[in-house]
């Protein structure tokens, strides 16, 4: 009987020998598996980490074997927006055994520079970098502050920051871009009828200054960047032209002959030639000003060529055909008098002198 006690007593010592090898085998290969050597000592290489999310004031612990920030916020179901910050970065190493993970998320604010005013998100708190987020330049001494309005509150807004300049501020100015006119001949239309064949259009561009301000006074403008928006489209206006204007008169040729119909049937043969005086006198006589078109070519203030020509058949003020275009009759001479069909076109084209 007591044989039969002693028996069970080595079986009960054996089997706690036994069971205290294999947990102490497991024990073992824990430590290996949870530290490992190196040259200076021995460092934690646990599998698993216990993370500490702080979002918008709330926490959250978890236990994962993420790598990285952003692995881990994954697992942990956060979603994130382009504008919400992450502190560490995203791809920061997870390297301690009690990790913290700050998330900043953005919201709505408004930055307010005088008239101008832009809407952001943002997950900055500091004024100046809110400033900055939104496209403004902050100068020293400008100074930021949060307004308090209930309209904005109402907008959606959670802050608005006014910037009060006192050194400088960024001035944008949209400006118009004027079109240019093109002028084409059609021998088509009766001469001296217009036509426009394209609406001109302003174009618009964007200016951008730094602007210092000593005392309120603009003491200086900077050029920061100049941006055609919308470019201009050029007018273009069809001006009825006669055969004749197909081969013009020119200074190297200095006479030109050409055969012209008048309304009664006859044919006539004219002859151009011109002249370089002050026509500042006789221009009165019909109109009141006069200029040289960029070919050198005299007109009035209405685009007549200046024409001096035989006054019993053609009076002053009438309204003639040249290889130049319409003229009107200003001026006489001498030439008249052996040619009445001769036209004496005033020109710039001797005296070069823009008169």
């Amino acid at each position: 009987m007591r044989l039969s006690k002693n028996i069970d007593k080595a079986l009960i010592i054996s089997l706690g020998l036994i069971l205290s090898l294999i947990f102490g085998m497991f024990i073992t290969k824990g430590i290996k598996n949870t530290y490992a050597d190196t040259e200076d000592g021995v460092y934690v290489e646990s599998e698993s980490h216990f993370v500490t999310f702080y979002d918008n004031g709330e926490k959250l612990t978890v236990k994962t074997t993420a790598k990285t920030v952003g692995e881990a916020l994954k697992r942990a179901g956060y979603v994130l927006a382009n504008s919400d910050i992450v502190e560490p970065s995203m791809d920061a190493k997870i390297d301690a055994d009690n990790y913290f993970i700050n998330i900043y998320r953005s919201r709505p604010a408004l930055v307010i520079d005088g008239k101008t005013e832009k809407y952001i998100m943002t997950a900055s708190y500091d004024a100046k970098t809110i400033a900055k987020e939104a496209g403004f330049t902050v100068y020293d001494g400008d100074e930021i502050e949060i307004v308090l309005n209930r309209n904005f509150l109402e907008a959606g807004v959670a802050s608005a920051y006014e910037i009060t300049r006192n050194g400088g501020r960024t001035i944008t100015e949209e400006t118009e871009i004027p079109f240019t006119e093109k002028t084409i001949k059609d021998y088509n239309l009766t001469p001296g009828e217009k036509e426009v064949r394209q609406l001109g259009e302003l174009g618009t561009k964007v200016t951008t200054y730094n602007v210092q301000y000593v005392d309120g006074v603009e003491v200086e403008r900077e050029l920061v960047s100049e941006v055609v928006t919308k470019n201009p489209v050029e007018r273009i206006v069809a001006v009825g032209a006669s055969q004749i204007e197909r081969h013009p008169l020119t200074a190297s040729r200095g006479r030109n002959r050409y055969t012209v119909t008048k309304a009664d049937g006859t044919i006539i043969e004219r002859q151009e030639t011109f002249y370089d005086l002050d026509m500042s006198k006789v221009v009165k006589f019909c109109g009141s000003s006069y200029s040289v078109r960029a070919d050198g070519v005299k007109v009035d203030q209405d685009g007549y060529v200046l024409v001096a020509a035989d006054l019993s058949r053609y009076p002053r003020c009438s309204i003639v055909e040249t290889s130049l275009g319409l003229g009107k009759v200003y001026d006489t001479g001498s030439f008249a008098l052996t040619n009445p069909e001769q036209f004496d076109i005033a020109t710039d084209w001797t005296n070069r002198n823009g008169r």
